[in-house]
């Protein structure tokens, strides 16, 4: 898709969602509305079991819909959900797309742009799974995200680089805003009334572009610009969804802990193993699964109200 011209993209964003909007019609006997779009990280699928059963959900594989890429990542199945949760219409993204799979940004936030022109959502509720930068964040916090550091975006690799869609936002977009209060306020709310004990911190998420975990170096560079967790995705998503005018919460599960501590030097007569304390995708998993009940209960509690 990086490679249409603005056009071709605007075809391609209405394409899909005319094909979106027969199989609402199709499916649900009134007129279906979703007014929150959920996008569930690695690990974070089982929100999904929070849809209600009845009505029947619908179900469309991203490789059906028009533009969509299909995704390649363990822990993201790759289809858009419609349905209640808690009352509440609502459509998850149950996996989302990164561009280190190949994707171009375009393509990453394709869905957004194509869910929009639905004309009834206004809020993005994503998360996402993290590594802990800020000493103090421990495997299974989580993080209600306040501020990032678009580290590709700052390099020219951005969803909004190109030809503007003028028609969906301006062309020089205000990010000091991006993470809503209200909604941040709601979030720890439902925290303290459904009695969850596990920590949510607030912070700073860091976008790095994937798909490596960072070295030991980066960790200590990402803690010093102001970074609390770091992740591969997110923030081309947030930042697609502010351009259209709507609300985010974003919520991180912190899923490891990074290692800042620069590796043993081969002069160390008993240095500590170099493997230690190193990330992998099944941890990242593992994790995720743990704390995957608090998630969903809270998203499951935040629907109803916005």
């Amino acid at each position: 898709m990086s490679s249409l011209d603005i056009n071709e993209q605007r075809a391609l964003i209405k394409s899909a969602h005319r094909y979106i909007s027969e199989k609402l019609e199709d499916h649900f006997s009134s007129e279906f509305l979703p007014k929150a779009l959920v996008i569930c990280g690695s690990g974070l699928s089982g929100i999904s079991t929070k849809i209600a059963d009845e009505p029947k959900p619908l179900i469309l594989s991203y490789s059906t819909i028009p533009g969509f890429k299909v995704s390649t990542v363990p822990g993201h199945s790759g289809e858009l959900i419609f349905g209640y949760m808690n009352g509440a219409p609502v459509v998850l993204m149950n996996g989302r797309l990164h561009s280190y799979e190949g994707h171009s940004l375009a393509e990453t936030v394709h869905p957004i742009r194509a869910l929009h022109l639905l004309g009834s959502i206004n809020v993005l509720i994503v998360t996402n799974a993290a590594g802990g930068i800020n000493a103090s964040f421990k495997a299974g916090d989580l993080m209600c995200v306040y501020d990032h550091i678009n580290f590709p975006g700052l390099c020219g690799f951005h969803p909004l680089r190109g030809a503007n869609f003028d028609e969906f936002g301006p062309r020089f977009l205000a990010t000091s805003d991006a993470y809503d209060l209200e909604l941040r306020k709601l979030l720890f709310s439902k925290k303290k009334e459904l009695n969850i004990e596990r920590k949510i911190h607030e912070g700073t998420y860091s976008y790095v572009h994937g798909p490596t975990f960072e070295s030991r170096a980066e960790s200590r560079f990402l803690r010093l610009a102001g970074t609390d967790a770091v992740g591969m995705s997110t923030v081309p998503e947030v930042v697609t969804a502010r351009h259209c005018g709507w609300r985010v919460l974003a919520l991180s599960l912190i899923t490891n802990e990074c290692v800042v501590d620069p590796p043993a030097s081969a002069h160390d007569e008993n240095p500590v193993p170099i493997q230690e304390g190193k990330a992998t995708h099944e941890e990242v998993l593992e994790n995720s699964a743990k704390a995957s009940k608090d998630v969903q209960e809270l998203i499951f509690s935040v629907v109803a109200e916005i």
